[in-house]
C-alpha cells in the first residue's frame, strides 16, 4: 500500500481589516468637537454612538455645521492640517450690510493679529440661505441691519472666520460650516449623522 502524504494543518486566512468609516455629523449649536462634554457645552457622545472615530477639523462650540469624523488616520490629517488646503466653506451672518469694498477686502486677504490671510472666496447671499432656527437666537439690534456671507478658506487659525469679518467692520452673529472639500451638509438636520464615501457623497 502506497503511504499518504502527511497531513499539513489547515490554514486560515486573515480577517479582512475593517473598512474606514467616515461620518458627516451636522453640529449644533453649544456643542463641542470632543465626546466628553466639559462646562456648559455638551460632547459628541449624546449623537454620535460609532466606536473607533476621531474628528477631523474642529468646529469652535459656538459655531454649528459640518464636522467630519473618521477612523481613518491619513484622511483625518488630509481634512484637518491646512497643509492640504482643502477648502472649508462657511456661511455666515454678520451684522451691517456686506458693500462690495468688504468682500474684495475678505477675497483678497485682511491683516488679522497673527498675519495677513490667504486669499479667499466671498460672495453676498441672497435671498439668504434657508436654515434652521438657532438655540438659543442671535442676538439682534433693530437698528442694524444683518446679511449673509458665504466665505472660503483654505486656512484653519483660530476663530479665523469671525476674526476676517470683524477686520471688514462687519461682526459675526452666526457661523455655519456648510462644507469641507466635497463634503457637504446636504441632507443633515441638526444633530444628526450620515456615513459618507471618501468621494464626499452618501455611502452606499
Amino acid at each position: 500500500m502506497t503511504p499518504r502524504p502527511p497531513a499539513w494543518p489547515a490554514t486560515t486566512a486573515a480577517p479582512a481589516a475593517a473598512a474606514p468609516q467616515l461620518i458627516r455629523f451636522n453640529k449644533p449649536y453649544g456643542v463641542l468637537s470632543q465626546f466628553t462634554p466639559e462646562g456648559r457645552w455638551q460632547g459628541l457622545q449624546g449623537f454620535i454612538d460609532v466606536p473607533g472615530v476621531y474628528v477631523a477639523g474642529r468646529l469652535d462650540a459656538d459655531s454649528e455645521g459640518l464636522l467630519l469624523l473618521t477612523s481613518d488616520g491619513a484622511l483625518q490629517a488630509r481634512i484637518a492640517d491646512p497643509r492640504f488646503k482643502m477648502e472649508k466653506t462657511y456661511w455666515v451672518q454678520v451684522e451691517g450690510t456686506p458693500d462690495e469694498a468688504a468682500l474684495a477686502a475678505l477675497r483678497s486677504g485682511v491683516t488679522l493679529n497673527d498675519g495677513p490671510t490667504r486669499p479667499a472666496r466671498a460672495r453676498r447671499m441672497e435671498p439668504p440661505p434657508a436654515v434652521w432656527e438657532r438655540d438659543p437666537p442671535i442676538r439682534v439690534r433693530q437698528s442694524i441691519p444683518t446679511a449673509w456671507i458665504e466665505l472660503a478658506i483654505k486656512e484653519g487659525r483660530n476663530r479665523q472666520v469671525r476674526r476676517m469679518t470683524a477686520a471688514v467692520g462687519l461682526p459675526t452673529l452666526r457661523l455655519i460650516r456648510a462644507a469641507i472639500g466635497p463634503y457637504s451638509l446636504d441632507g443633515l438636520a441638526p444633530g444628526t449623522w450620515q456615513t459618507a464615501a471618501a468621494d464626499g457623497n452618501p455611502a452606499a
